[in-house]
């Protein structure tokens, strides 16, 4: 058989030479390569933290600052929203309430004590004086211990009627104890009832 040569107008489409510019881009295509998966998350990653460090720092103290005057203002007025977790709840709220609505040995000692000191120093010239004060000292120690403990037992009796186990958190008989020994004007959070004032 007779076989006929191609001729030079239909040479293949791979020899056809590119368009001038180097571009083979047909109609209607977006005239650019696709980029590469790892271009693109590039692309789309955005810091965590402010690039400006300084700013980053005066951002952070004004949220501390924010969150602590919420807090300072939690502790006089109560409000369980933005109360440390210490002194969150509905039983640890309870407990505080008895505590501030009764009077405490425990809550006078500290102030005596202090008298006490200074007082042994006035008469450290008179041994005996100073022993009969400290002994004082310790005999006002000792009714403060028996009465905040004494608190402690009806404390918990009271919540275990009101509260079940799940409710109450660990550690809310020494929340009492603590607290008892604090002069009223200078617990925290701030006393919400008056003395006498006993939670229902």
């Amino acid at each position: 058989m007779i076989r006929r040569k191609n001729s030079p107008a239909q040479a293949p489409a791979d020899d056809v030479p590119a368009a001038e510019g180097g571009s083979t881009t047909s109609p209607g295509k977006k005239g650019r390569p696709t980029p590469k998966r790892r271009q693109a998350e590039a692309l789309n990653k955005r810091p965590l933290v402010v690039n400006d460090r300084k700013e980053a720092k005066r951002i952070a103290r004004q949220k501390r600052q924010e969150a602590y005057l919420k807090q300072r203002e939690a502790m006089r007025s109560g409000n369980e929203r933005y109360l440390p977790l210490r002194d969150k709840g509905k039983p640890r709220r309870w407990v505080r309430d008895y505590v501030d609505a009764r009077w405490s040995i425990a809550e006078f000692f500290m102030p005596v004590a202090l008298l006490m000191i200074v007082a042994m120093m006035i008469v450290a010239a008179f041994p005996q004086i100073a022993n009969y004060m400290i002994l004082g000292t310790y005999g006002v120690l000792v009714l403060s211990l028996a009465d905040s403990l004494f608190m402690v037992w009806r404390v918990k009796r009271k919540l275990r009627q009101r509260f079940s186990e799940d409710e109450i958190p660990r550690w809310t008989g020494l929340y009492a104890f603590f607290r008892s020994f604090y002069l009223r004007r200078m617990r925290q959070p701030d006393p919400q009832v008056k003395r006498g004032e006993f939670p229902a």
